[in-house]
């Protein structure tokens, strides 16, 4: 029996194995019984070494897992939407939780409703733009709790219109509370998880942080500089056993579009805005998206996306840059022309239209009464 394909003219397969050959196919080709062994052992061998990796995957998974009870975690921007929705997933998991907002009422209404769920919450107003008005709110809750174990970084604004309506100052804005305010927040917060040992960071990005989103340039240019800001902070920061972890949504109904703004022709663009956020197979309802965030804080998992359609957005975009861009600009030319009001705003509440009010928008006009976005 050679070591090579067999050249047996027999077409009797059982001629073919005594002759110590595998029959491949009505042509003739085979393999010996010890290629045969050889492909067996490899795919064996295969199989265990993925078991081994997703073991010791797992292992490595639980062994970054933190408890919750009796941390404390300080989200900014969470007075309403998202940041009200992680405080309150926080807070049934026993964690003691700080907020801040720049807006007193806001502030107060999500501390009442923390207060009447059980929760243990300190609500402090801050301007996360202003570094010492950060330093004070780290250091006072810090205080206040004995220990800073979580920082979500989720405050946020966006600004919706073409780039022809766009000012200089919305650029500044959204550079402010997407990337500076998370910078001071994050470098206050930095030593007092060293001291105790550990922490975690969770920097609320956006799938317009891996995509750029046409009509939402301020947004998204900002965006990108929290994503990789917080991966950069990752690398650095594990050392310490400080996880950031990177979270990156896609559509999600908080009840944001009442406070978002909007530019140029405000009442279409808020139309689109607002039917989108409501649309049920495209976007996330946001009780379940601070579920997962929450558990990825736990996990210290390097990065979220959520939703599966901003999954394989991301994923094709990653494969195909041009194409995405291409699409984008195809989808561009259907968004509402520069126009309407220009380069002044308009908040979404004040761009309401029968179709906004109409049930098309039920599910965002039911999350903005749940997450304290009415008033």
């Amino acid at each position: 029996m050679g070591s090579g394909f067999c050249e047996s003219n027999s077409t009797d397969e059982a001629v073919w194995w005594r002759e110590g050959c595998l029959f491949r196919g009505a042509k003739g080709v085979v393999m010996t019984n010890r290629e045969r062994a050889a492909w067996k052992a490899a795919v064996v061998s295969a199989g265990l070494g993925s078991a081994a990796y997703m073991a010791l995957r797992t292992a490595v998974r639980w062994s970054r897992r933190i408890a919750l009870d009796a941390k404390t975690a300080l989200i900014t921007g969470g007075s309403r939407g998202l940041g009200l929705e992680l405080a309150r997933e926080f807070a049934r998991r026993g964690a003691r939780v700080a907020i801040c907002a720049r807006d007193e009422n806001k502030l107060r209404r999500a501390e009442d409703d923390l207060r009447g769920r059980g929760a243990d919450v300190l609500a402090v107003q801050c301007d996360v733009t202003i570094l010492e008005q950060v330093a004070e709110l780290v250091a006072g809750v810090a205080r206040h709790f004995g220990s800073l174990d979580v920082l979500v970084n989720n405050a946020g604004t966006i600004a919706v219109g073409p780039v022809e309506t766009m000012n200089l100052s919305d650029f500044e804005e959204a550079m402010k509370l997407h990337f500076w305010a998370p910078l001071y927040t994050t470098t206050e917060a930095v030593p007092h998880m060293k001291h105790a040992g550990g922490g975690r960071v969770v920097n609320i990005s956006s799938i317009g942080g891996k995509i750029a989103v046409p009509h939402l340039l301020p947004y998204s240019a900002s965006k990108f500089a929290l994503t990789g800001l917080s991966e950069g902070l990752r690398s650095e920061l594990l050392k310490d056993n400080i996880y950031v972890t990177t979270v990156c949504p896609g559509l999600m109904r908080t009840g944001s579009p009442r406070n978002a703004t909007f530019k140029g022709r405000h009442e279409k663009e808020y139309a689109w805005f607002a039917v989108s956020d409501s649309l049920p197979g495209a976007s996330m309802s946001s009780g379940r998206a601070a579920r997962r965030i929450v558990n990825a804080c736990r996990n210290g998992e390097a990065e979220v996306i959520l939703s599966f359609p901003a999954k394989l957005a991301v994923t094709i975009h990653d494969l195909f840059p041009g194409f995405t861009s291409d699409v984008s600009a195809l989808v561009n030319r259907w968004l509402p022309a520069p126009g309407g009001i220009g380069r002044r705003s308009a908040r979404g509440k004040e761009s309401e239209t029968p179709l906004t009010r109409s049930a098309i928008t039920g599910l965002t006009q039911r999350a903005a009464v749940a997450n304290n976005q009415m008033q």
